[in-house]
């Protein structure tokens, strides 16, 4: 990845608070048939932040990001994306967004330099002004050695990160980053996060979907969670989980769990949930839970502080979303 002190595009000057907003989205509707899948949905994005949309499957998610790019038209309500009205003038308004998708699209006849150096030509680009930034967007992504190769030898990994750079050739004002780590492993997903924190040092703006709760507690500066189309709860991070979760998680496993949880864990937690095997205990302090569980047989614990994962699962529920 690139050394932080070297940018991949120029940070942008100062400007007036009412210019701070790159994307604005005020009761925004959509119906397919009888279904409103998104239900008078609004939030703002300020320059320089990472905005995370987190949702179960089915919340209205990508129809959000469609209606903001202008791919389908909404029913009701406003969208201002870079300052221009969406769909309006949603051509003008994407030819200043970058968007990573959540299936990687890349051309398989092209090599990894000219996979840049086309879609950049999609945005108008002169040719001198690609070349010039190839070599820099090439190193951001760790692909530096991989210039002239054929995608059909790049890893999943790999491919990714060209997505992501190949996302940054128009120098995007807003940077859409649907799922962006989805089917990564470890090492790959956290070479990502750390390009994706070089990017918002540069002051980029981002709007971020994912399903990963860590990726989202990691990387955004605030988050909304929409469900059913509806936005239920809109953040940071840290204050949606004090506001919304007690703060210390107790989860028991193991042969006697359920039986401990019926006849001893309602008792003593403050709010308990059951999932397959385990049962996760919510406490304001969980001295009681662990000293009644240090003296019980057949069951394993862990003690942790809450983290978004639980905010996700009290807000959205644990039932399978198909």
């Amino acid at each position: 990845m690139m050394p932080e002190d070297d940018t991949i595009v120029r940070r942008a000057p100062a400007r007036e608070a009412h210019d701070d907003v790159v994307l604005d989205v005020r009761g925004l509707r959509k119906r397919y048939g009888e279904q409103e899948v998104v239900r008078g949905l609004s939030f703002a994005i300020r320059r320089g932040e990472c905005f995370g949309l987190l949702g179960p499957n089915g919340a209205g998610k990508t129809t959000t990001l469609r209606c903001v790019l202008g791919l389908v038209d909404p029913d009701g309500g406003d969208i201002a994306l870079c300052g221009l009205p969406v769909p309006a003038q949603a051509r003008a308004a994407r030819r200043r967004v970058g968007v990573v998708p959540q299936m990687d699209n890349l051309d398989p006849d092209f090599t990894v330099a000219e996979n840049l150096r086309v879609y950049g030509r999609y945005f108008g680009l002169p040719r001198a002004m690609i070349d010039e930034r190839i070599p820099r967007l090439l190193d951001f992504a760790g692909l530096s050695a991989k210039q002239s190769a054929a995608l059909r030898t790049l890893s999943g990994g790999m491919k990714r990160r060209l997505t992501l750079a190949r996302a940054l050739v128009n120098d995007p004002e807003l940077l859409i980053l649907d799922e962006p780590t989805t089917g990564l492993d470890p090492q790959a997903r956290h070479l990502i996060w750390d390009g994706l924190r070089q990017l918002l040092a540069q002051g980029k703006t981002i709007l971020l979907t994912t399903h990963f709760m860590d990726e989202a507690e990691r990387l955004a500066t605030r988050l909304a969670v929409i469900d059913r189309g509806v936005l239920i709860a809109a953040d940071t991070p840290r204050q949606l989980i004090a506001q919304h979760v007690e703060p210390e998680v107790v989860e028991v496993y193991g042969d006697e769990a359920k039986t401990w949880a019926q006849m001893h864990g309602r008792r003593i937690a403050r709010r308990l949930e059951i999932a397959g095997e385990t049962a996760f205990c919510y406490a304001n302090d969980a001295k009681p839970l662990l000293n009644d569980l240090a003296s019980r047989a057949g069951v394993r614990y862990l003690h942790r502080p809450a983290n978004l994962e639980d905010l996700f699962i009290k807000l959205t529920g644990r039932d399978l979303r198909e």
